[in-house]
């Protein structure tokens, strides 16, 4: 069994979705692990891993609109020292995923056709975000 780890900085823009499927997949190719699992983390708590379609932009559109209903800015959270759109990114990221595992076969990541990985930034302004790839396998 082999163990290939790495960290991913990369800066994201607001409130959007970057996708970082090829960055993942260089990672696996990278470590010769031919079949095994990937784990994903990210080191922060107004910001997600996602998995979603990677064909249709309004999909994450859509996303983005549902999830501004469900946590709006304009709520009186008790936690707002950081500013007014802080409180509704812990929520969005508690309601999503901080971590993803995804299968690796043959030394590619077993997506399905219209999947890819994203980081979802949450805040309004532009921020480095760290992910830690794991890869487990032979």
């Amino acid at each position: 069994m082999a163990l290939s780890q790495d960290l991913l900085e990369i800066r994201t823009n607001p409130k959007s979705f970057l996708d970082i499927t090829c960055q993942v997949q260089d990672f696996v190719a990278e470590s010769n692990i031919q079949n095994g699992v990937c784990h994903l983390f990210i080191k922060h708590t107004s910001a997600s891993l996602v998995i979603q379609e990677n064909y249709d932009p309004s999909v994450r559109q859509d996303f983005e609109t549902i999830f501004s209903n469900l946590a709006p800015e304009d709520f009186p959270y008790v936690h707002n020292m950081e500013g007014k759109d802080d409180m509704p990114a812990h929520i969005r990221s508690a309601l999503t995923s901080t971590s993803e595992t995804i299968p690796v076969v043959n030394g590619k990541l077993s997506l399905g056709t219209w999947q890819g990985i994203y980081i979802w930034e949450h805040r309004d302004q532009r921020h480095i975000r760290k992910i830690t790839f794991s890869l487990v396998g032979e």
